[in-house]
Order: structure tokens, then C-alpha cells, then sequence
């Protein structure tokens, strides 16, 4: 079986009509053929263990997708993977029915049967995941790079790396033992560790994984990705972990971050920098000659770490530890606090002001948004046109990647201090701390709001915002 989205214009031309759209018969763009993506079930090995997972695979059974230049975003999502599933197009600012995600009106795609969606593309470093229940953590997720014509013309190679965490557990019995008590009054294995702040405790890590992967591979057999001496790489690094932030390590390059979330910022000279769930990053690298150059990805925290290698031809591979000389520090703002938009907001007083407080405890493990959780949750109203800030309120000992679906914003504050910082659709705001970001209400509809760790997600702290009280 196979569904059409209706196109924007298309769409709104229905509504006008009295169309219920969506799911509506609709002509599809004669101009080109969908690409194909089919969401799966494969069987991948992890340190030497076979495991079942799930996956997202388009041309040529690659990961993900690649959106050439000008190329209109029509993809065509094949289930195969034995279960409903769903795709949200991590972002994208498409119609918000074709966002991938049900709590907002849009359907699952059953096993067995397919969905062509069709929108114009945003082009960047994004990624596509699934929206439906703990999909994600198996796996269900994979690159969205969409290429601008000044990719095209640039002289440097592209190298994608998509980072996760994994359990060989099965992610509903994960979510089942956060914040359980036993009989000693002791939390359950899996609850993550203190770590002390100036002035503060502050949690971090709820769970201890089997191990982190970059394109689904450790440091015991990693990708090894070949270059040229002396050449230019663009590295596109994705963090579709499903509750792990990183600190990048570029160990002896020197990189220029160029873009954040697929927007571009002013280039800023990187070695290490921290990588919160959901948020990408740009970097671009000259090699210095001949060799093998590890990329490496370290858990807050923690000395686990996994990576890929950049080896020009004939260079002598070295085997890498899984583990850091010394535990990473918690993810903080440090890099935010540098960024600032290459085309930033046009200047302009905010004509609606949200504040949105975060908070929950470890245990119990219970995460919400003023107050309340997604069962309860009370909408975010904005008008369009509207230039909108939402201040975020973090009252709880742990971080939160708080992600916009449908937009794209500018940072600017952190806590009381005012930047004119980048523009995203993710931000970590930190414990007892507060972030403050704006943008413009240019796309109507009803759209999530969330923390993207997924189990903080899960447990409640997710709300919506919608448009003049769309239905």
C-alpha cells in the first residue's frame, strides 16, 4: 500500500478547498522520481556480539540520505522492518503533517506498506530517526545531508560520521529499571553517576551502555575512511545518540567549525568541543601530509570513547583504546557561548515570551515541562508572524537537549548573559541554568518541543507548540 503526502502548495490549496490533507491521492511531481528509503531489520555485530537492530537505508542500501543541490526533497519510505514505524525528518522545516511524528497528526507507516513525502529541502547536516516509542535507541536512524551548490563547488571530501550509543538490552526494560528502588533503598543498575560542579551536583549519564558506536562500529574495528595527503575533508558529525552527549576530539588537527544544526556560523578554530544529542557540527580539516588522523567521540563523564580514522593511502593503522587516559568533563556551553550566525535574525523585539521550565528527578525518574508531562501537557500558543523567544528554565541536577521540531532558532542568552549566538534546533541548557533563544512563527501548525534525550522524553518532558490553535 502506498500513501502520497500532498505537497505545500498543494496542501494548503486543499485546506482552502475544505480537504481534509495529509493522507489525500495526490499528483506526484512528474519532474523526478522519489528516492527511496527503507527502514529495516538487519542483524549488526558490536565488539565480536551479533545483535538485531533496526535501520534506515536509501540508495544502494547506504545509510540515510544524500539531497543533491536544488533537489526537492521527495523520498518515498519503504517499512520493512517487521513493525509500525514512523520519520521525522530532523531539521527540516517541512508542512507540519509531514514532520514523522504522531503526537502532532502524523500516521505510522505499517509494516508492509509505503509513504512518499514531498517538501522543499533545507539544505545541511541534518539526520532522520524514528518518533515512535524507543525505535531510536535500536538504531532506527541515519544521515540527512542535504548539499548546497557551494559544497558542490568546493574541493574537499565529505566524510559523515553518525554516532549512537548501544545495549545489547532491550530498550523498554532500560526505560522500565530508570529510577527503580531495591529492597536495599539502592537505585538500580543503569542510573548514572554524580559528578561535581563549582557550586553544584549535577547527574549524568542515566545508563551504562555496551558500547558507542560511529557508523555503527567501535574502536575495536573502526571505519577507516581514505584521504588524500595534504587534502581537505568536511567532516559532518551527527549525534543521534539517544542519551549520550560527546566531547569531540580531533586530537592533533586543528578543524574550522563552519556550520552548527545544518546553519552556518562564523568559522571558529576547534580542537575539542562538546556534541549534545541531536545537535550536528561542520568542521572543516587541511591534513597536514601523510597519516592516520583519529576522530574520536568521548562520553561525558567517562573515558569510553569510539571514533573513525582518516588515513591517506599506505598509511600505518594503529589500533586505538576504547577507553581515555582520564574521564571526560560534563558537556557545557562553552563552544555555544563562541558561535555567532553567519546570517543571524534580522533584529527585532520579541511580541510573544515563553517561559518553559524543565525539570524532574533521577528517582523518581519522572521528566517534565512547566510541570507537567506529555499526558497532561499544556500547548505553547504563538500567532504567526510572530517573532517568539522561548526563555528555557532548567530547575533539575541534569542537561537537557532541548530540540524545536518545524524551525530553526538563535541563541541569545545564556542565563543572563546576552550573545547574538548561532542558529539551531537543538540546545543544551545545563543544570539550574537557563538558555533563551528566538525565531520567527513562519510555519504554521503543531509542532514538538523536547528534551532529545529519548528516556527523558519518554518520561514526560516533551510539550507542543502550536499556531493560532490549529487542530
Amino acid at each position: 500500500m502506498r500513501k502520497v503526502f500532498l505537497s505545500r502548495r498543494a496542501f494548503l490549496g486543499a485546506s482552502a478547498a475544505g480537504i481534509t490533507a495529509g493522507f489525500s491521492l495526490a499528483r506526484a511531481n512528474a519532474a523526478a522520481l522519489p528516492l527511496r528509503l527503507t527502514a529495516d531489520r538487519h542483524t549488526l555485530e558490536v565488539n565480536g556480539k551479533p545483535a538485531s537492530v533496526l535501520g534506515l537505508r536509501g540508495p544502494g542500501s547506504m545509510p540515510g540520505l544524500q539531497i543533491d543541490p536544488g533537489q526537492h526533497f521527495l523520498v518515498t519510505v519503504a517499512n520493512r522492518c517487521g513493525e509500525d514505524t514512523i520519520v521525522h525528518w530532523h531539521g527540516q522545516t517541512p508542512p507540519y503533517l509531514q514532520d514523522g511524528v504522531t503526537q502532532t497528526g502524523g500516521a505510522l507507516i505499517a509494516d508492509g506498506t509505503e509513504l512518499t513525502y514531498d517538501f522543499a529541502a533545507r539544505p545541511g547536516t541534518h539526520w532522520m530517526h524514528s518518533h515512535h516509542g524507543l525505535q531510536e535507541q535500536r538504531l532506527m536512524a541515519a544521515p540527512l545531508i542535504v548539499r548546497s551548490a557551494e559544497d558542490a563547488r568546493a574541493d574537499a571530501r565529505e566524510v559523515t560520521v553518525l554516532l549512537h550509543d548501544f545495549s545489547f538490552r532491550d530498550p523498554a526494560e532500560i526505560l522500565a529499571g530508570l529510577g527503580r528502588i531495591d529492597d536495599r533503598g539502592m537505585a538500580t543498575p543503569g542510573i548514572g553517576q554524580d559528578m561535581e560542579m563549582p557550586g553544584m551536583v549535577m547527574d549524568l549519564n542515566d545508563i551504562d551502555y555496551d558500547a558507542y558506536l560511529a557508523n555503527d562500529r567501535t574502536l575495536a574495528d573502526p571505519e577507516v575512511t581514505r584521504v588524500e595527503r595534504g587534502g581537505r575533508v568536511r567532516l559532518r558529525l551527527i549525534n543521534g545518540a539517544a542519551a549520550t552527549a560527546f566531547w569531540i576530539d580531533l586530537g592533533g588537527l586543528e578543524g574550522r567549525l563552519v556550520a552548527v544544526d545544518g546553519d552556518a556560523v562564523q568559522p571558529l578554530a576547534v580542537r575539542r568541543f562538546p556534541l549534545a544529542q541531536g545537535q550536528r557540527a561542520d568542521i572543516m580539516l587541511r591534513l597536514p601530509g601523510a597519516g592516520a588522523f583519529p576522530v574520536l567521540a568521548q562520553r561525558e563523564g567517562d573515558r569510553q570513547r569510539t571514533g573513525i580514522l582518516l588515513a591517506t593511502p599506505g598509511a600505518k593503522i594503529v589500533k586505538l583504546a576504547p577507553q581515555a587516559p582520564r574521564a571526560a568533563p560534563a558537556a557545557d556551553l562553552s563552544l555555544e557561548a563562541r558561535l555567532s550566525a553567519l546570517q543571524p535574525l534580522s533584529p527585532r523585539r520579541p511580541e510573544m515570551v515563553h517561559r518553559v521550565v524543565l525539570a524532574g528527578t533521577m528517582t523518581p525518574y519522572v521528566w517534565s515541562i512547566d510541570g507537567r508531562t506529555w499526558r497532561d501537557h499544556q500547548s505553547l500558543i504563538v500567532s504567526r508572524g510572530q517573532r517568539v523567544a522561548l526563555m528555557m528554565v532548567n530547575q533539575s541536577r541534569m542537561a537537557h537537549p532541548m530540540h524545536l521540531h518545524g524551525h530553526h532558532f538563535q541563541v541569545t542568552a545564556i542565563g543572563a548573559t546576552s550573545i547574538a549566538g548561532a542558529l539551531r534546533d537543538t540546545v543544551l541548557v545545563p543544570p539550574n541554568g537557563s538558555v533563551t533563544v528566538v525565531f520567527d512563527a513562519d510555519n504554521p501548525g503543531r509542532w514538538l518541543l523536547h528534551c532529545h534525550n529519548l528516556f527523558h522524553m519518554m518520561s514526560g518532558m516533551m510539550t507542543e507548540l502550536v499556531y493560532d490553535k490549529v487542530a
